[in-house]
Protein backbone atom coordinates (compact mmCIF):
# COMPACT_ATOMS: atom_id res chain seq x y z
CA UNK A 1 0.00 0.00 0.00
CA UNK A 2 1.84 3.41 -1.06
CA UNK A 3 2.16 5.69 1.81
CA UNK A 4 0.30 8.56 1.34
CA UNK A 5 3.17 11.53 2.07
CA UNK A 6 0.88 14.72 1.74
CA UNK A 7 -1.97 12.97 4.37
CA UNK A 8 0.92 11.83 6.74
CA UNK A 9 2.43 15.32 6.93
CA UNK A 10 -1.07 16.87 6.97
CA UNK A 11 -1.84 14.83 10.23
CA UNK A 12 1.68 15.21 11.64
CA UNK A 13 1.13 19.35 11.35
CA UNK A 14 -2.31 18.72 13.05
CA UNK A 15 -1.16 16.76 16.08
CA UNK A 16 1.99 19.55 16.49
CA UNK A 17 -0.66 22.36 16.67
CA UNK A 18 -3.18 20.08 19.01
CA UNK A 19 -0.21 19.62 21.53
CA UNK A 20 0.74 23.58 21.13
CA UNK A 21 -2.48 24.98 21.54
CA UNK A 22 -4.85 25.24 24.52
CA UNK A 23 -6.07 23.10 26.12
CA UNK A 24 -3.21 20.59 25.28
CA UNK A 25 -0.69 23.15 25.62
CA UNK A 26 -1.18 24.67 29.07
CA UNK A 27 -1.79 21.40 30.57
CA UNK A 28 1.18 19.54 29.45
CA UNK A 29 3.49 22.74 30.17
CA UNK A 30 1.74 21.94 33.64
CA UNK A 31 2.00 18.44 34.17
CA UNK A 32 5.79 18.29 33.55
CA UNK A 33 6.05 21.10 35.80
CA UNK A 34 4.21 18.70 38.74
CA UNK A 35 6.10 15.61 37.72
CA UNK A 36 9.96 16.69 37.59
CA UNK A 37 10.62 19.31 40.83
CA UNK A 38 13.49 20.50 37.99
CA UNK A 39 10.68 22.10 35.62
CA UNK A 40 8.76 23.93 38.66
CA UNK A 41 8.66 26.91 36.54
CA UNK A 42 6.66 25.32 33.32
CA UNK A 43 3.80 24.49 35.69
CA UNK A 44 3.88 28.11 36.45
CA UNK A 45 4.15 29.28 32.41
CA UNK A 46 1.37 26.19 31.70
CA UNK A 47 -1.24 28.21 34.42
CA UNK A 48 -0.46 32.03 32.98
CA UNK A 49 -0.43 30.58 29.45
CA UNK A 50 -4.16 29.36 30.24
CA UNK A 51 -4.60 32.61 32.10
CA UNK A 52 -3.90 34.29 29.12
CA UNK A 53 -6.05 32.45 26.26
CA UNK A 54 -9.15 32.46 28.67
CA UNK A 55 -9.44 35.85 29.87
CA UNK A 56 -11.81 38.22 28.15
CA UNK A 57 -8.96 40.87 27.77
CA UNK A 58 -5.91 39.41 27.11
CA UNK A 59 -7.47 37.42 24.31
CA UNK A 60 -8.69 40.87 23.05
CA UNK A 61 -5.35 41.89 22.83
CA UNK A 62 -4.03 38.53 21.12
CA UNK A 63 -6.65 38.69 18.08
CA UNK A 64 -7.07 42.41 17.63
CA UNK A 65 -3.76 42.66 15.65
CA UNK A 66 -4.72 39.53 13.19
CA UNK A 67 -7.83 41.42 12.89
CA UNK A 68 -7.28 44.31 10.47
CA UNK A 69 -9.41 44.07 7.67
CA UNK A 70 -12.31 46.02 7.85
CA UNK A 71 -15.51 45.24 6.61
CA UNK A 72 -16.34 45.03 2.64
CA UNK A 73 -18.33 47.66 1.00
CA UNK A 74 -20.73 47.12 -1.33
CA UNK A 75 -18.82 49.28 -3.69
CA UNK A 76 -15.63 46.58 -3.04
CA UNK A 77 -17.79 43.91 -3.62
CA UNK A 78 -18.74 44.24 -6.90
CA UNK A 79 -15.25 45.18 -8.01
CA UNK A 80 -14.61 41.50 -7.37
CA UNK A 81 -16.10 38.45 -9.82
CA UNK A 82 -16.81 35.83 -7.17
CA UNK A 83 -16.98 34.78 -3.52
CA UNK A 84 -15.14 32.12 -2.15
CA UNK A 85 -16.23 31.43 0.96
CA UNK A 86 -13.58 29.08 2.73
CA UNK A 87 -14.74 25.91 5.14
CA UNK A 88 -14.05 25.77 8.91
CA UNK A 89 -15.01 22.30 9.52
CA UNK A 90 -17.35 19.66 10.40
CA UNK A 91 -19.79 18.30 13.23
CA UNK A 92 -19.84 14.28 12.66
CA UNK A 93 -22.95 13.51 14.94
CA UNK A 94 -25.93 15.30 13.80
CA UNK A 95 -28.83 12.87 14.58
CA UNK A 96 -31.14 16.29 13.39
CA UNK A 97 -29.85 16.26 9.94
CA UNK A 98 -29.43 12.37 9.82
CA UNK A 99 -25.85 12.45 8.50
CA UNK A 100 -22.71 15.08 9.19
CA UNK A 101 -22.76 18.87 8.36
CA UNK A 102 -21.04 22.25 8.50
CA UNK A 103 -19.99 23.27 11.72
CA UNK A 104 -21.29 26.32 13.36
CA UNK A 105 -18.05 28.42 12.46
CA UNK A 106 -18.55 27.31 9.15
CA UNK A 107 -22.02 28.60 9.44
CA UNK A 108 -21.17 31.74 10.06
CA UNK A 109 -19.11 32.39 7.12
CA UNK A 110 -21.72 30.64 5.01
CA UNK A 111 -24.34 33.00 6.56
CA UNK A 112 -22.32 35.99 5.52
CA UNK A 113 -21.25 34.40 1.99
CA UNK A 114 -24.98 33.99 1.29
CA UNK A 115 -25.72 37.82 2.41
CA UNK A 116 -23.21 38.90 -0.16
CA UNK A 117 -24.12 36.99 -2.92
CA UNK A 118 -27.65 38.01 -2.56
CA UNK A 119 -26.55 41.68 -2.42
CA UNK A 120 -24.19 41.56 -5.26
CA UNK A 121 -25.55 38.42 -7.40
CA UNK A 122 -21.74 37.36 -7.47
CA UNK A 123 -21.44 33.13 -7.94
CA UNK A 124 -19.97 31.76 -5.24
CA UNK A 125 -17.25 29.16 -4.54
CA UNK A 126 -17.13 27.01 -1.61
CA UNK A 127 -13.72 24.98 -0.94
CA UNK A 128 -13.41 22.18 2.01
CA UNK A 129 -12.27 18.87 1.39
CA UNK A 130 -12.28 15.59 3.20
CA UNK A 131 -9.35 14.79 5.13
CA UNK A 132 -10.48 12.33 7.59
CA UNK A 133 -12.13 10.31 4.51
CA UNK A 134 -15.62 11.76 4.86
CA UNK A 135 -17.90 13.24 2.53
CA UNK A 136 -15.78 16.25 1.89
CA UNK A 137 -17.13 19.49 3.81
CA UNK A 138 -17.60 21.57 0.44
CA UNK A 139 -20.15 19.44 -0.33
CA UNK A 140 -21.81 20.07 3.21
CA UNK A 141 -21.38 23.89 2.78
CA UNK A 142 -23.07 23.66 -0.83
CA UNK A 143 -26.25 21.08 0.90
CA UNK A 144 -26.72 24.29 3.42
CA UNK A 145 -26.48 27.27 1.06
CA UNK A 146 -28.62 26.19 -1.02
CA UNK A 147 -30.90 24.15 1.14
CA UNK A 148 -31.06 26.34 4.10
CA UNK A 149 -30.33 30.05 2.69
CA UNK A 150 -31.87 29.26 -0.71
CA UNK A 151 -28.48 30.43 -2.28
CA UNK A 152 -26.69 28.45 -5.11
CA UNK A 153 -23.35 27.32 -5.77
CA UNK A 154 -21.47 27.58 -8.86
CA UNK A 155 -17.80 25.62 -7.90
CA UNK A 156 -16.83 23.28 -5.20
CA UNK A 157 -13.25 22.53 -4.56
CA UNK A 158 -13.18 18.95 -2.68
CA UNK A 159 -9.61 18.31 -2.80
CA UNK A 160 -8.32 20.76 -0.30
CA UNK A 161 -6.71 19.85 3.34
CA UNK A 162 -5.48 22.91 4.70
CA UNK A 163 -5.87 26.61 3.85
CA UNK A 164 -2.73 26.55 1.36
CA UNK A 165 -4.73 23.83 -0.81
CA UNK A 166 -7.89 25.82 -0.47
CA UNK A 167 -6.51 28.54 -2.21
CA UNK A 168 -4.05 26.52 -5.02
CA UNK A 169 -7.12 24.59 -5.85
CA UNK A 170 -9.61 26.78 -5.86
CA UNK A 171 -7.74 29.15 -8.00
CA UNK A 172 -7.68 26.89 -10.70
CA UNK A 173 -10.54 26.41 -10.67
CA UNK A 174 -11.46 30.22 -11.07
CA UNK A 175 -8.96 30.79 -13.62
CA UNK A 176 -10.25 28.39 -15.43
CA UNK A 177 -13.58 30.19 -15.30
CA UNK A 178 -11.54 33.66 -16.50
CA UNK A 179 -11.65 34.71 -12.97
CA UNK A 180 -9.20 36.64 -11.24
CA UNK A 181 -10.91 38.67 -8.73
CA UNK A 182 -12.55 37.70 -5.80
CA UNK A 183 -13.92 38.21 -2.04
CA UNK A 184 -12.97 36.03 0.33
CA UNK A 185 -14.80 35.12 3.26
CA UNK A 186 -13.51 33.57 6.02
CA UNK A 187 -13.04 34.74 9.70
CA UNK A 188 -11.30 37.92 10.83
CA UNK A 189 -8.75 36.28 12.70
CA UNK A 190 -8.00 34.32 9.99
CA UNK A 191 -8.01 36.70 6.95
CA UNK A 192 -4.60 37.91 6.93
CA UNK A 193 -3.12 33.84 6.50
CA UNK A 194 -5.84 32.81 3.99
CA UNK A 195 -5.42 36.32 1.84
CA UNK A 196 -1.35 35.39 1.66
CA UNK A 197 -2.53 32.30 0.34
CA UNK A 198 -4.76 32.86 -2.47
CA UNK A 199 -2.46 35.84 -3.45
CA UNK A 200 -0.12 34.12 -4.05
CA UNK A 201 -1.95 31.13 -5.67
CA UNK A 202 -2.00 34.42 -7.99
CA UNK A 203 -5.67 35.37 -7.28
CA UNK A 204 -6.68 39.22 -6.83
CA UNK A 205 -8.39 39.26 -3.12
CA UNK A 206 -10.69 41.55 -1.58
CA UNK A 207 -11.11 40.64 1.97
CA UNK A 208 -14.58 39.74 3.34
CA UNK A 209 -14.06 39.08 6.79
CA UNK A 210 -16.86 37.88 9.46
CA UNK A 211 -16.70 36.83 13.17
CA UNK A 212 -14.75 38.70 15.05
CA UNK A 213 -13.15 38.13 18.04
CA UNK A 214 -11.53 41.18 19.79
CA UNK A 215 -13.41 44.39 20.11
CA UNK A 216 -11.92 47.35 19.73
CA UNK A 217 -14.00 49.71 22.62
CA UNK A 218 -14.00 46.75 25.21
CA UNK A 219 -16.18 47.54 28.32
CA UNK A 220 -14.08 47.08 30.62
CA UNK A 221 -16.09 45.46 33.33
CA UNK A 222 -15.24 42.81 36.46
CA UNK A 223 -16.29 39.99 34.25
CA UNK A 224 -13.30 40.67 31.51
CA UNK A 225 -10.91 40.24 34.19
CA UNK A 226 -12.79 36.40 34.49
CA UNK A 227 -12.06 33.53 32.53
CA UNK A 228 -15.21 31.97 30.67
CA UNK A 229 -16.09 29.48 28.04
CA UNK A 230 -16.36 32.17 25.15
CA UNK A 231 -12.98 33.79 25.74
CA UNK A 232 -11.31 30.29 26.01
CA UNK A 233 -12.66 29.01 22.69
CA UNK A 234 -11.72 32.77 21.19
CA UNK A 235 -8.21 32.40 22.92
CA UNK A 236 -7.82 28.97 21.01
CA UNK A 237 -8.84 30.42 17.73
CA UNK A 238 -6.17 33.62 18.14
CA UNK A 239 -3.44 31.24 18.97
CA UNK A 240 -4.14 28.82 16.33
CA UNK A 241 -4.03 31.74 13.44
CA UNK A 242 -0.87 32.88 15.63
CA UNK A 243 0.87 29.77 14.84
CA UNK A 244 -0.52 29.01 11.82
CA UNK A 245 0.93 32.71 10.31
CA UNK A 246 4.45 31.68 11.56
CA UNK A 247 3.90 28.02 10.39
CA UNK A 248 2.89 29.82 6.86
CA UNK A 249 6.15 32.07 6.93
CA UNK A 250 8.28 29.43 7.65
CA UNK A 251 7.27 27.20 5.23
CA UNK A 252 7.66 30.06 1.96
CA UNK A 253 11.55 30.76 3.34
CA UNK A 254 12.02 26.82 3.20
CA UNK A 255 10.49 26.81 -0.42
CA UNK A 256 12.31 30.05 -1.44
CA UNK A 257 15.38 29.85 -0.21
CA UNK A 258 16.62 26.58 1.81
CA UNK A 259 14.76 24.02 -0.59
CA UNK A 260 16.78 25.39 -3.98
CA UNK A 261 19.52 25.51 -1.74
CA UNK A 262 19.39 21.45 -0.98
CA UNK A 263 18.69 20.60 -4.56
CA UNK A 264 21.62 18.53 -6.53
CA UNK A 265 23.52 20.66 -8.53
CA UNK A 266 23.79 19.63 -12.09
CA UNK A 267 27.46 20.37 -12.82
Amino acid sequence: MPIDLPLLLFWAKKITAMLILPPAGPLLLIGLGLLFARLRRLAWLGWLYALAVSLPLSVNWLAAPLETAPPISLEALRQTQAIVILGAGTRRHAPEYGQATVNRLALERLRYGARLARRSGLPILVSGGAPEGDRPEAVMMRETLETDFGTPVRWIESASRDTRDNADASARLLRAAGIERIALVTHAAHMPRAQRAFEAAGLRVTPAPTGWLSNPDPDMLPGDFIPNAKSAHAGWFAVHEWVGGLAYRASQAWGEHVAPALKPSRD
